[in-house]
């Protein structure tokens, strides 16, 4: 005889618990917690252009990263930007990071400025923080032996030597016809270091600087300086400095009828798409050696014609910013954690190959990436070109400049 048993009131909850959980799993699954990364930028101040240009960078690859699933490894943890505004001070730049640590950040990408770089990374140091140089060219920074800075990017040592050999390239092609500068720089450590850097190392492309002149930040009138430069008729003016007074000097020269065989640059601050559209006569022909996108690559002209879309301009900033997130990125994935020791591990021992610079695999020492290059570049009145290495090159170069 078959015996049947009443269902208790028990047995029927715990059964519809049961469905529950197999028909809505993710309902009782706790989402990963996200993955704070403090962007510390100059967004306001004297260099607000050029660290809004960071920004936009990091922010972008936030959200690609964001969008196709976050960081698999760590169950699909998603990036959050903290944004710190060092407002052109480093002062402020440290405390910006003092604040986010307080906010539980678990890594840092700035600072754009070497000199706001310099005490900020001091600063996440004491905490063991990963941080992340997008742009920030003194090789101070990397030179100190702390183990949480890492940068992508060739530093103004490794930029002004492969920039005297292409200099030294183009001028004997065209018969050595430049063989005295006058080199102006901007006062803070970057200008400062990359100046005497380039003044030491003309002469042995057989070019004589005749004279260095510092200026200050901001400088709203270089007329006294274009005078001075017109004075001692050198065949080149090597500028170093930031965005204002990168084109401000450059038209200045222009109006002052400055006669040289090229204005060049290292690491020009306002050698980009901006100096182009808007003083399309003052850039033709100016060349500077700088960080550049590769323009061979599918996934950089992407990224420029998405940006373009927007109504912005593809500088360096946006790709070096970009870029710093991705390698971020893939450290978090193979550590499988935001844990700051997993990940100074992890992107210490980083391979990983930035496809749209014209860069090879990743490869750190004491912080530097080895595999970085830089490249020559020339402006034209609607766009820039990159001339050297060749590999990499859209153009031949122009030099000298045509007589106007």
């Amino acid at each position: 005889m078959k015996t049947t048993h009443p269902l208790s009131r028990r047995l029927i909850l715990q059964a519809g618990a049961a469905s529950a959980v197999l028909g809505a799993p993710g309902m009782l699954l706790a989402q990963p917690k996200p993955v704070k990364v403090g962007l510390v930028h100059p967004v306001s101040g004297g260099l607000a252009y050029s660290g809004g240009q960071s920004r936009m960078g990091a922010q972008l690859a936030i959200d690609e990263i964001n969008a196709a699933g976050g960081i698999k490894a760590m169950g699909g943890a998603k990036l959050e930007a903290l944004l710190g505004d060092s407002q052109s001070r480093p002062e402020v730049g440290v405390s910006e990071v003092e604040r986010m640590e307080q906010d539980g950040v678990a890594a840092y990408l700035g600072c754009f400025s070497s000199g706001i770089a310099l005490p900020a990374t001091q600063a996440a140091a004491k905490y063991n923080t990963p941080f992340l140089i997008d742009v920030g060219a003194s090789d101070l920074i990397v030179n100190r032996g702390l183990k949480n800075v890492f940068r992508l990017k060739p530093g103004f040592g490794k930029c002004v030597d492969d920039a005297i050999v292409a200099l030294g390239d183009i001028n004997k092609g065209a018969g050595g016809v430049a063989k005295t500068a006058v080199l102006v720089h901007e006062e803070s450590e970057f200008g400062t270091g990359t100046a005497k850097l380039l003044g030491g190392k003309l002469p042995s492309i057989n070019i004589q600087p005749l004279e260095t002149i510092k200026h200050a930040n901001p400088t709203r009138d270089f007329s006294n300086i274009a005078l001075r430069i017109k004075s001692l008729k050198p065949d080149l003016v090597i500028m170093s400095n930031y965005q204002n007074e990168y084109v401000l000097l450059a038209r200045t020269l222009m109006q002052q009828k400055v006669d040289v065989a090229a204005m060049f640059s290292v690491l020009g601050g306002g050698f980009n798409y901006k100096l182009v559209k808007e003083q399309p006569d003052v850039a033709q022909y100016m060349m500077d050696f700088n960080h550049w996108f590769n323009p061979r690559s599918a996934k950089a002209m992407a990224l420029k014609k998405q940006v373009e879309a927007k109504g912005g301009l593809f500088t360096f900033e946006v790709y070096l910013s970009y870029n710093c997130i991705m390698l971020y990125a893939d450290a978090l994935q193979r550590a499988a954690s935001a844990d700051k020791e997993k990940v100074i591990a992890a992107l210490a021992a980083s391979t990983w190959f930035p496809d749209m610079m014209p860069y090879g695999p990743t490869r750190f020492v004491n912080g530097q990436n080895e595999g970085g290059r830089g490249a020559l570049l020339q402006a034209s009145k609607t766009d820039i070109d990159v001339v050297a290495p060749e590999q990499f090159a859209s153009a031949k170069p122009v030099f000298p400049r045509p007589k106007s």
